[in-house]
């Protein structure tokens, strides 16, 4: 955080160390929440599969609240690295504060909303009587933790900015760790069961959002940028965050209305579900580290008027994105008799789940390509093309997953209506990015 990094001279070569410089550390980081959920979901799970189902209508709420504000890290990676590339990293640090004072004011409004309508999005998600007692209580005590991960989201978004991808992967591992100790210790030794897992996550989260914080102020120290919140700064984050929220808001909504259908097939479904939805998380989240090494990279060259670089990078990613993809779709189906036992042991959740699985192991090419393209674009402030284009998914994915109970389909057929969606993400993704409209370069977009 001292100085900013100069811009490598253009050539594959050089894309590539600069691309994995930044997505190898930030792949430890980012499968820190789906690995959360996994860690909660096996521990859980044996409990018992109400204990299972109830954590994955649960989980998907709370993934919800923290997913949604994930403009907090993406806008502020984006918006620091242009001032990065400009060569002003007061400027820069102090575009990343505004992040985080947002994210502290949005935090408390999340955990009272939450607190006070959790046991109507419960059965709105139509849990069973069996679920529904364990999705509440696992709901109620981990909203408490969402403050910390909305400040980690912000704080990670100043560091990405600053091309520090290390920093988040430490923390990432340490919290890891210590949520999964504290599970362990908190469910078993403890005798709390579900609640346990809750508590754990939670101290676990806020553990990490308090060394975020050390590691920012002390930045900002260093580069005479302010701490205290500026209103007007804040405001103009939230504005240019807007479209990007409604982007995150379109995809969660999808991913919600999947679990919503699957809850409705019945528990085993719903626990096999929640399930393939930790694992599509983890391969997301990993995915994602090549696209946030774009977020941060194309920001910058973007902040120092180098179109042309910007472009090669990307198309460079791209590649990355597609072979990752492949890598991960084959790994999924030959490790698949290794991880499923630590999940459940019923033999009706794991036949439900086989099948699924395969689709989402084809489907994982298409998603290199989704993943990396989108931030890209979230890289060059392309927020507004972002908005529309998760829009037009939504709306073609919900007629699809509501189809699947109404044709007395199952678990399998709704994971081929996610694939539908991951396709049209793909092709209002390439069609901007063949456009050449998001190269837009200079301090601010």
């Amino acid at each position: 955080m001292t100085q900013a990094p100069a811009l490598p001279k253009a050539g594959p070569k050089r894309h590539d160390r600069e691309i994995l410089a930044l997505a190898v550390p930030a792949f430890g980081s980012l499968v820190a929440e789906p690995l959360f959920v996994m860690a909660d979901s096996a521990i859980v799970g044996h409990l018992g599969t109400p204990q299972l189902a109830g954590l994955g209508i649960a989980a998907a709420l709370l993934t919800t609240g923290v997913s949604v504000f994930v403009f907090l890290a993406y806008a502020t990676t984006a918006a620091v690295a242009r001032r990065v590339g400009a060569g002003d990293l007061q400027a820069a640090i102090r575009q990343g504060m505004d992040g985080i004072w947002l994210a502290l004011m949005l935090g408390a409004l999340v955990v009272v909303a939450l607190l006070s309508s959790a046991p109507w999005l419960v059965s709105a998600f139509g849990a069973s009587d069996t679920a529904a007692p364990y999705a509440l209580t696992y709901l109620r005590i981990s909203a408490l933790g969402l403050p910390a991960m909305l400040v980690v989201l912000a704080a990670t978004g100043v560091l990405r900015g600053l091309q520090d991808t290390r920093t988040p992967l430490y923390v990432a591992i340490g919290g890891f760790a210590a949520n999964t100790v504290l599970n362990l210790a908190l469910v078993y030794g403890a005798g709390l069961g579900i609640a346990g897992s809750a508590w754990g996550t939670v101290l676990a989260q806020w553990a990490m959002a308090a060394v975020y914080l050390i590691v920012v102020v002390r930045g900002a120290r260093r580069h005479g940028a302010s701490l205290r919140p500026d209103p007007a700064g804040i405001r103009a984050c939230a504005q240019t965050s807007a479209p990007l929220l409604v982007r995150t808001l379109s995809l969660r909504a999808a991913l919600m209305l999947a679990t919503a259908v699957a809850a409705r097939l019945g528990d085993t479904d719903i626990a096999a579900h929640q399930i393939l939805i930790a694992l599509w998380s983890l391969l997301a989240f990993s995915l994602d580290a090549i696209a946030i090494a774009g977020q941060s990279i194309i920001g910058r060259y973007l902040g120092a008027g180098d179109a042309e670089g910007a472009r090669a990078v990307g198309r460079r990613m791209v590649q990355w994105g597609i072979g990752a993809g492949a890598v991960l779709g084959l790994l999924v189906i030959v490790t698949r008799p290794l991880f499923i036992p630590l999940f459940t042991s019923d033999p009706a959740v794991e036949a439900a789940l086989l099948p699924a699985l395969l689709v989402l192991a084809i489907s994982q090419p298409i998603a290199g390509v989704v993943f990396v393209l989108d931030g890209v674009l979230i890289g060059a402030g392309d927020g507004p093309y972002l908005a529309k284009a998760m829009l037009v998914t939504l709306a073609v994915f919900a007629p699809a997953a509501l189809l699947v109970p109404a044709l007395g389909g199952g678990l399998t057929m709704l994971w081929w209506a996610m694939t539908l969606m991951m396709l049209v993400r793909m092709v209002t993704l390439q069609l901007r990015a063949r456009s050449g409209l998001w190269l837009v370069t200079g301090a601010t977009r």
